[in-house]
């Protein structure tokens, strides 16, 4: 059985590496400069299998900071990353829902 970080990735699009930072599970994102940030719109973007599997093994080497990092397709709108899915919207911008104050 092959590895998933041994599996070619499909690009499709513009790509960006996400994953949680491992002190509290907040999402960040991989930056060209091999850091995280919490703006989507710092993330490093690839436009090839080749550049998104190179960001992806260089983020999966920092588990001291992040785990769980994954490929995951961006749009660029004035320059800039923005999540393309639902699923990166919903961790981009949080709960789709306004939670309820407790009682």
């Amino acid at each position: 059985m092959t590895s998933p970080l041994q599996q070619k990735l499909k690009i499709t699009g513009p790509t960006a590496i996400t994953a949680n930072r491992l002190a509290d599970g907040v999402v960040v994102w991989f930056t060209r400069a091999h850091g995280w940030s919490l703006d989507i719109a710092d993330a490093a973007v690839a436009t090839t299998a080749e550049d998104a599997l190179a960001l992806l093994n260089a983020a999966n080497a920092d588990e001291i900071n992040a785990v769980g990092a994954y490929a995951a397709r961006v749009s660029i709108e004035n320059g800039r990353a923005q999540p393309f899915n639902l699923r990166e919207r919903i961790r981009v911008g949080g709960p789709t829902i306004p939670f309820e104050a407790a009682a």
